[in-house]
């Protein structure tokens, strides 16, 4: 019964961020994304808690949505410094 749960969760969580970032302007998405570093890096805490609880599928789980999340942030953090590479006055050579 847990294990349903967890996969009602997650499928769940699949189609609510597919439904949210599908709604949002594309000039507000750099914005949030870079907003959103610090939620990826609880929900990588969260998702190696998962792993050591629920068995096998469970660990499954928790291995891809450690590997998602990490994907999130790192690609956060390169997209919001380039963006802020942008607005860096300086002498060119």
């Amino acid at each position: 019964m847990t294990m349903l749960l967890l996969l009602f969760i997650f499928v769940l969580s699949i189609f609510l961020g597919l439904e949210l970032i599908g709604k949002v302007p594309s000039q507000l998405h750099t914005p949030l994304m870079s907003g959103s570093n610090a939620i990826s890096g609880i929900s990588i805490v969260g998702a190696l808690a998962a792993t050591a609880i629920h068995g096998t599928f469970g660990t499954i789980l928790g291995v891809l949505a450690v590997a998602f999340a990490t994907i999130n942030v790192i690609g956060g953090y390169l997209v919001t410094d380039r963006m802020l590479a942008m607005f860096k006055t300086g002498k060119k050579d």
